[in-house]
Formats: C-alpha cells, sequence, structure tokens
C-alpha cells in the first residue's frame, strides 16, 4: 500500500463510525449502512485531497441514502408482513452519539419506524440536525439546497414526528428492572405478573418478512398480547432470553436451541409495557449476530 492510500484509509477510518450512525439512522438498515460506507470509501479513494473529509464524506454518505430511500419505499410496499428496522447492540460506541436523550430517542425503533413517515429530504435533515446537531447551513450545503428550504423541510419533520411521538415516561434504569422482572414472568408462565405488567391497549408488532415465524399483523390489547406470550413459554426448554441493550433501549435476544433466533424490544409507558416489536427475519438478524460472535 502506498504512503498516499495508507493516509487516505486513516483519514476515512477515523469517520467510518459516524459514518455508519448517519446511514443507519437514514435507511433503518444496518447491512444497507454498512454497504452505503463502503461505497463512500471507493469514492474517498478517488475524491479530492484538498476537502475536508468530515464534510465531503458526510455529503456523499447522506445522498447515497438519499438514493436508496427513494427506491427502499417501493420495496418496503411489497413486504411480508409489518416492516421493522434491522436491530442493532449498542453500547461501546457502535451509533455514537447517544449522549442526549434526544439523540438516543431518535436511534430507537420506535422512532425509525415514525421517520418512515417523512420523505427522504425530510429525514436526511431532521436527522443530520437532531442527531448530529449540523447547522442548517452544513444541511444545505450537504443536499445542494438554500438554506431556507432546509429549514422549511425541518419543520415539517418535526410536526410529523411530533404527531406521534411518545417519549417513555420511565428513566433507562428502571425500564431495565422492568425488563427483568418480565423476562422471568415469561418464562415461568406467571400470566397475573405479565397481566400486571401490559398496559390494556398494548400492541405487539412482529417482524419475519416471510422468512422466519412472526404474525404478520399486529396484536392489538392485552388478551391478544397474553396469548402469545403463554405460546412463547411452551418453547422455555428450548428457549434462552438474553437482555441487551438494542438500539439504546432495554430489550432481549431470544436464542432457540443455542441460535439466535429473534430480538424484541418492549416500549414502555411508566410503569407497563405498551408495546413490543419483535425481528425474526434471518436477514434483518444478520448483522446483530455478527456483533455478538
Amino acid at each position: 500500500m502506498t504512503l498516499e492510500r495508507r493516509e487516505r484509509l486513516e483519514r476515512f477510518e477515523a469517520n467510518r463510525r459516524r459514518l455508519f450512525g448517519v446511514a443507519y439512522r437514514l435507511l433503518g438498515e444496518a447491512s444497507g449502512a454498512e454497504d452505503v460506507v463502503q461505497d463512500a470509501y471507493l469514492r474517498w479513494e478517488r475524491g479530492d485531497w484538498a476537502v475536508s473529509p468530515e464534510a465531503w464524506l458526510t455529503k456523499v454518505v447522506t445522498n447515497l441514502c438519499l438514493d436508496r430511500l427513494t427506491s427502499a419505499r417501493a420495496r418496503r410496499e411489497r413486504y411480508v408482513g409489518t416492516w421493522l428496522p434491522e436491530p442493532v447492540v449498542t453500547g461501546g460506541g457502535a451509533l455514537d452519539p447517544l449522549e442526549t436523550v434526544e439523540q438516543r430517542e431518535l436511534l430507537s425503533l420506535g422512532m425509525l419506524v415514525l421517520l418512515e413517515r417523512l420523505t427522504p429530504p425530510e429525514r436526511a435533515v431532521f436527522v443530520l440536525r437532531e442527531a448530529f446537531g449540523h447547522s442548517h447551513r452544513e444541511i444545505a450545503d450537504i443536499l445542494e439546497v438554500n438554506e431556507p428550504h432546509v429549514r422549511q423541510l425541518y419543520r415539517r419533520a418535526q410536526q410529523h414526528v411530533a404527531e406521534a411521538r411518545k417519549r417513555f415516561t420511565a428513566p433507562p434504569g428502571r425500564r431495565r428492572e422492568l425488563l427483568e422482572r418480565f423476562l422471568e414472568a415469561t418464562l415461568v408462565g406467571d400470566v397475573p405478573a405479565l397481566e400486571r405488567m401490559l398496559a390494556e391497549d398494548v400492541v405487539a408488532w412482529a417482524d419475519g418478512g416471510g422468512k422466519a415465524p412472526a404474525a404478520r399483523r399486529p396484536l392489538v390489547g392485552r388478551e391478544q398480547v397474553l396469548r402469545y406470550l403463554a405460546a412463547l413459554a411452551g418453547y422455555a426448554p428450548r428457549v434462552r432470553l438474553v437482555p441487551e441493550l438494542v438500539n439504546g433501549e432495554p430489550a432481549f435476544v431470544a436464542y432457540m436451541d443455542g441460535q439466535l433466533s429473534a430480538v424484541t424490544v418492549p416500549e414502555f409507558d411508566g410503569d407497563r409495557i405498551a408495546g413490543f416489536r419483535t425481528i425474526t427475519n434471518p436477514d434483518k438478524l444478520a448483522f446483530l449476530v455478527k456483533q455478538k460472535s
């Protein structure tokens, strides 16, 4: 490797983690984010040495993601069952920054689902502004539009998200405690305990993508969700449930006969569970399997 190529690689690697974080939040796909980052590197190898790596690479990654989002909409309309983002184990800086409540919330599965309601440009502006603190002027340069247009996109994105945004009312430590109680009750089939923990209007979404067992429509209400959990308890001898921090939230990973088979992220409302998002599609678990190996 020549000195120039080594220097280019070092400058790129210094930005890789942040670039992956931008791409993942824009796409909701860890595998797609990896592809985008790799494509950005190939372009960086041929790029202009005179530019700022951070600014140039952010622009390239953002625009590659915008291209993907346009085609992704059509694919997701044909998706079998409920589409959910690919889960990622957080901690160790995998998807920094996560310093503020807003930055952690923007990474949650629930928020990534909400971001699907935005147009690709609205999503790009919202993510770059809220998660990475870019100014309106910087975002205008990235998207090659004028600053007033960026401000308009940002306001629209804020309005769309605010209409459906639901902030967690339990602190992280309390959510971990509730999760552990829930796991224990699920494995032993303690229906009364589970009933006390579930909100009356609890909703369970599942994403199997037609490739793994999963309900194709959301389960709504305590009774339906309790029946689902009772069925899960029937597999207890073969299932190991492990608490994890997934997308910045307390969650659990299910291992069936030793193989990672599902990730479930509960959504808490106070001391009750208001929802579950479960991913069983093996394609969407591939990145997480790689993280755990």
